[in-house]
Parts: C-alpha cells; sequence; structure tokens
C-alpha cells in the first residue's frame, strides 16, 4: 500500500497546488457577500487519516450504501450494481435493473439502502430512465428487494419520474437520502440547457424533492395544494445537486455544481427559493454574466458557503464517529471532482470556518464519500478503473 501511494504521490505531485480560494455567503438577504472577505481560514497541515485501498477495477463507480457491517453496495455509471466486500472481493452485476440511459453524466447512480434493510432488503436507487423517442431522459428513483443471495433485484418498482423528459445528457442530480421520518429526499438537475425551469415550480428541473418510500407526497411538503406547482417539490433554484446528506443538526445538507465558480453548499429549507440562474456567484463558461450577473436578490436564500473556482462537488457526508478524534467529529466532507482532493469542512454556528484539503496526492476525482458502520470514511474515486477507499486512522 505504501508503494502505491508513493507512486500515485510521484505521478500526480503539484495537482491541486492552485486550488481555489474559497468564500462564505452569510445571510439569506439580498445583501451581496464579500467574497474575499469571508474566505474560509486553512487548516496548518500536518497528520492526516491514510488512504488504503479497499477494491479497483470499478468502471466509474457512483454511488455506496452499506447492506451490512462486511459488505457495501456500489454503482456503476455504464449500469451495474455490485456487491462489494470490506475484503476487497467485488461481486458480478446484480440482475433486475431497468433500462437506463447510460450517456454523457447518465447512468446508474445513486444507490441507498433502507434503514431497516436487515428486516426488509429494500434498496433505493436513482438513475437516468430513457423515454419513449429519442435521446430524452429523466433522472427516477426505484425501489427494489435485494434477493437473499444478492444476485438479483425482485419487486421493482419506479417511485418517482422526473418530468418533464427533455433531450441531453447532463445535469441529472440524483443524490438520496432517507430522512429520520422515513421520507426520501432526491435531488434533481436542471439538465444544463432547461435552467430557467429551476425558476419554475411546474416541472422537477433544478429541484429537490421528498416522497414516501412508495412514492406518495408527503402532505406536508411545502407546495402540497398551490396552483401551478408540482407538490414533490421541497425547494428549488438548484443548478446540478450531486451531493445530499442529514444533517447532525437534523436538517438536509446539499453541495451543487455551479457554473464557472459558484459551487454550492446548502441547507435547502421546505419552499425556499436558492437562485439558480437568477443569482450565482458563478460566470458563463468562458467568462461572461449569467443574466443580470447579481449574487444576491430578495426571497432567495444564500448558501451557507460556495467556492470560486469550482471545485465541482459531488458527494456529502458528515462525520459522526470517534474513529479520527475530536477534531473531525462534526466535520462534513465533500469530494472534489476537479481539483481532485477530499474537502473536510469545520463548522460552527452552521457556517464553515475552515477547509482542509485531503488525499490531494492521489491525483482522483472523488466522486462519493459515506461512513460506514465501521465509524470509518469510505470513499469512491471516478475513473474507468475506479477505487474504493477507507480513510486509516493515524
Amino acid at each position: 500500500m505504501k508503494q502505491l501511494l508513493a507512486r500515485f504521490a510521484r505521478v500526480f505531485s503539484g495537482i491541486g497546488a492552485g486550488a481555489c480560494a474559497l468564500a462564505l455567503a452569510f445571510p439569506a438577504s439580498a445583501q451581496v457577500a464579500p467574497v474575499l472577505a469571508a474566505a474560509a481560514s486553512p487548516v496548518p497541515s500536518g497528520a492526516h487519516p491514510q488512504p488504503e485501498v479497499v477494491a479497483r477495477g470499478l468502471q466509474h463507480p457512483w454511488g455506496l450504501t452499506f447492506v451490512d457491517a462486511q459488505h457495501l453496495l456500489v454503482t456503476e455509471r455504464p449500469g451495474r450494481l455490485r456487491l462489494v466486500s470490506l475484503s476487497g472481493q467485488v461481486g458480478p452485476a446484480i440482475a433486475g435493473l431497468p433500462p437506463i440511459a447510460a450517456a454523457g453524466q447518465g447512468g446508474l447512480l445513486d444507490v441507498l439502502a433502507d434503514s431497516q434493510f436487515a428486516s426488509n432488503r429494500t434498496l433505493y436507487f436513482c438513475y437516468t430512465e430513457p423515454g419513449s423517442q429519442g435521446n430524452v431522459a429523466s433522472t427516477a428513483l426505484a425501489s427494489a428487494r435485494l434477493s437473499e443471495d444478492t444476485s438479483r433485484l425482485d419487486n421493482l418498482k419506479v417511485i418517482f419520474s422526473q418530468k418533464p423528459k427533455v433531450s441531453g445528457t447532463a445535469h441529472f442530480g440524483c443524490r438520496i437520502v432517507e430522512s429520520p421520518d422515513g421520507t426520501l429526499f432526491l435531488t434533481l438537475g436542471d439538465r444544463y440547457h432547461r435552467m430557467q425551469d429551476a425558476q419554475t415550480l411546474d416541472n422537477h428541473h433544478g429541484k429537490v424533492v421528498r416522497v414516501h418510500k412508495d412514492g406518495r407526497i408527503p402532505p406536508d411538503n411545502p407546495l402540497v395544494g398551490r396552483s401551478g406547482a408540482l407538490p414533490e417539490i421541497w425547494s428549488w433554484g438548484h443548478r446540478n445537486v450531486q451531493g445530499a446528506t442529514w444533517g447532525t443538526d437534523g436538517a438536509l445538507w446539499t453541495a451543487e455544481h455551479g457554473p464557472q465558480g459558484g459551487d454550492e453548499l446548502n441547507r435547502p429549507q421546505p419552499g425556499k427559493n436558492y437562485g439558480w440562474p437568477v443569482i450565482t456567484y458563478g460566470e458563463q463558461y468562458g467568462g461572461g454574466p449569467i443574466g443580470q450577473g447579481i449574487q444576491a436578490r430578495a426571497g432567495m436564500a444564500q448558501p451557507v458557503f460556495q467556492w470560486t473556482p469550482s471545485i465541482a462537488p459531488s458527494g456529502l457526508a458528515f462525520v459522526t464517529s470517534a474513529r479520527y478524534g475530536l477534531a473531525w467529529q462534526g466535520s462534513l466532507l465533500v469530494g472534489a471532482l476537479k481539483f481532485r482532493y477530499l474537502a473536510r469542512l469545520e463548522l460552527q454556528g452552521g457556517q464553515v470556518v475552515r477547509e482542509e484539503k485531503l488525499l490531494q496526492d492521489l491525483g482522483e476525482r472523488i466522486r462519493a464519500v459515506r461512513q460506514g458502520p465501521d465509524g470509518l470514511i469510505y470513499v469512491l474515486t471516478d475513473s474507468t478503473r475506479g477505487m474504493l477507499l477507507r480513510l486509516k486512522p493515524l
């Protein structure tokens, strides 16, 4: 393992040295937060937990979920679901998945074991659902039962399908979170060329939605009964949310891709508008303002934190275990695809005060992060030969 890491360090040395300046966006008001003045303080470098390879040879792995103390399921974006053991065994593709439009950013994406998986063997997974014509597709959420021999999925049911289906292969979102009340949150991208849809409530583009496990709509959703609004919607004005987790503060947290700059960490509240594409800290690819080029407007929520330049955040997890010491407890971990590191964010009073950059020497795109039942952190790297890594405490 030490030789492997040394080789990574030699090959990828210097990657991330130009990593981005950070900025905090404090009040949810029309006042623009001064980006540079609110920059988070860096954490001094020192000894960090070390990555060890659990499994390798995964093709663009995207999501992971533990099914027991020694096994987890990993999705591969081309459309495969595999059982992986902590001893490093990677099982064959599990049968029973629905048709999947695996192209561009689309494919089989997140997966989540039900909180009662030990008794009901229920899984939830989200994927790019093809339409009946051409290359139209949308994000869908399905449930299924994993067979006792783990070879197949049974009782498949699509419990949510993003509307409308449109052409294109980008911005599907697709992170799943189960809340303590048993409802499911699903993040949905704006589908890139349909970004204006994020501000209208008659579609699911650029939204976070909340449904029951059988697809029913919770009666306390914020837009239930509102004319012209889809009742699944929890919050809107999002761009492409690829990180989501339930927070230690009892709330949903998300991380989303901005355009060129303006990646956001949010704490989506019911019935709130998070502004995209009306307000953003980013700009057009290649430069130039988006819309009016404004960063705040009354009635639109500010992010908890924003990254400019973009780090391309994917995956999100709070550290609740004591395996890494008191300094790590309560930290929020975020994968960075663009700058290829794992961010550890320290929070105080619901605000980010420091960012520590981990795993930079690996030079790997960090796609997903999750705390395991053993209290250790597990990370997926996104490549044609992706790895499942475990962070080993010092």
